[in-house]
């Protein structure tokens, strides 16, 4: 069984897109042409195109997608917030489950929406 490897759009895919949108070409004509899938076309398209006056831009969805990329990881709120994280890893190293973390942070802070976290975080 061959496993699938999801990889990113690169620039020059996306340029492509961008050429055969310019060409009035069909999404599913595109994703034939550069062998993806065809919503990943049309979810490519459509973070960057909400009006039908506005143009694909290849370059700005590029910076776009690189941007979320490395923004994605280290938004985590552990990370963020030092009393929380400092509380998470105490309980880690008391051998605390996740759920009982949580639900002693619920007891001890109430009302402070920063000292609040689910189990699966």
């Amino acid at each position: 069984m061959k496993v699938k490897k999801h990889r990113r759009l690169t620039l020059k895919e996306r340029i492509q897109i961008e050429t055969l949108l310019n060409e009035n070409r069909s999404k599913a004509y595109i994703a034939k042409q550069l062998k993806r899938s065809r919503s990943t076309i049309t979810r490519e398209v459509n973070k960057l195109v909400g009006n039908t006056n506005d143009k694909y831009d290849a370059h700005l969805s590029h910076w776009c997608a690189k941007d979320d990329y490395l923004n994605k990881r280290i938004l985590d709120k552990i990370s963020t917030h030092k009393p929380l994280k400092h509380f998470v890893y105490k309980g880690l190293l008391s051998e605390w489950t996740p759920e009982q973390i949580s639900g002693r942070i619920k007891e001890l802070y109430p009302n402070d929406p920063i000292m609040s976290i689910s189990h699966e975080a």
